[in-house]
């Protein structure tokens, strides 16, 4: 899909300033639809002309409903939440309002839009229960996930509306992503600039994750907003493991500086891609990663030297 079905579409985009929501704004813009950026807060991040940006507190259900009756959205790519395991425990009753109650405001509001087509990000954590036994989510953060796919599964069942949902893997890219490949780019920038001793510990170099460049993402929403089929969970990964090895070394080869790494844990295997079934879904709809995984960790380690002060590629 090379995005000209969305020229002149208003594109409303909840968690605009996050990781993902910046790169989802820069890509809708590029193919010409009409962004509306959904933010919490005024000034946490600039987009540019051409964006309309809304302050809106998801948690709040008439604010959703004033939002959703003032943009009118034609598509609805739905970011926002809260996406941190630690924090989940230490705030469990937060991470569940923000994560399931605000999918049901947004919902509920887009009834008033039939026709707008819903993609909601959740998550590879999700919890899945076994039948028989009772449940035992790993942590709050899967719960939330499993229960916002549900209710937004039952939404779309109750009222029919038009409704898919996205399961991203590791998404790696530039910008403000807590993720291990930007918490080592950052690693390497700082020794290069202060010739930083302290080694970054990582676990085994023979685990196995799989990371998907974040534009590709993007590319997979855009293209399940058009062409998705309603009702669908769609895994977006790259459906390569790479282990935590080849990710060290490969950043490692970008730098001269000596960067010290400490391997602390044991290896553990994959963490499981996807079923082959499940990653045709996304690839029978036209979609496929582009970016080369070495060009991800370029981009990333380049965006991480401008911000720090060093010498951009």
């Amino acid at each position: 899909m090379d995005g000209a079905e969305l020229t002149g579409k208003k594109v409303l985009i909840t968690g605009a300033s996050g990781f993902t929501g910046r790169h989802a704004v820069t890509y809708f813009t590029s193919v010409g639809a009409k962004v509306a950026a959904v933010v919490r807060r005024a000034g946490v991040h600039s987009f540019g002309e051409g964006v309309a940006v809304h302050v809106c507190d998801l948690n709040d259900k008439q604010q959703v409903r004033h939002l959703i009756d003032e943009v009118q959205p034609d598509y609805v790519l739905h970011l926002a939440g809260k996406n941190s395991v630690p924090y989940s425990w230490s705030d469990p009753l937060l991470v569940l309002e923000t994560n399931v109650m605000a999918v049901l405001y947004l919902l509920d509001a887009l009834r008033s839009c039939p026709s707008a087509r819903t993609v909601i990000v959740g998550s590879r954590l999700k919890y899945t229960a076994e039948p028989g036994r009772n449940p035992e989510p790993p942590h709050p953060y899967s719960l939330s996930k499993a229960l916002e796919e549900m209710v937004s599964l039952s939404w779309m069942s109750l009222f029919g509306q038009q409704i898919m949902l996205a399961e991203p893997g590791n998404l790696i890219g530039a910008g403000p992503s807590t993720g291990i490949c930007s918490l080592l780019a950052r690693h390497v920038a700082a020794c290069e600039l202060e010739g930083k001793s302290e080694a970054f510990r990582l676990s085994g170099r023979d685990n196995t994750r799989d990371f998907l460049d974040v534009r590709d993402a993007v590319r997979a929403y855009a293209t399940l907003l058009v062409h998705g089929t309603t009702g669908t969970v769609y895994p977006v990964v790259s459906g390569t493991e790479r282990s935590l090895g080849e990710i060290a070394d490969t950043l490692l080869s970008m730098t001269e500086a000596e960067v010290p790494v400490r391997w602390d844990g044991a290896s553990s295997g994959p963490d499981g891609a996807g079923k082959e079934e499940e990653l045709s879904l996304l690839r029978k709809l036209g979609w496929k990663p582009q970016i080369p995984f070495a060009q991800s960790l370029q981009d990333i380690l380049s965006d991480v030297r401008r911000q720090q002060g060093g010498n951009a590629e």
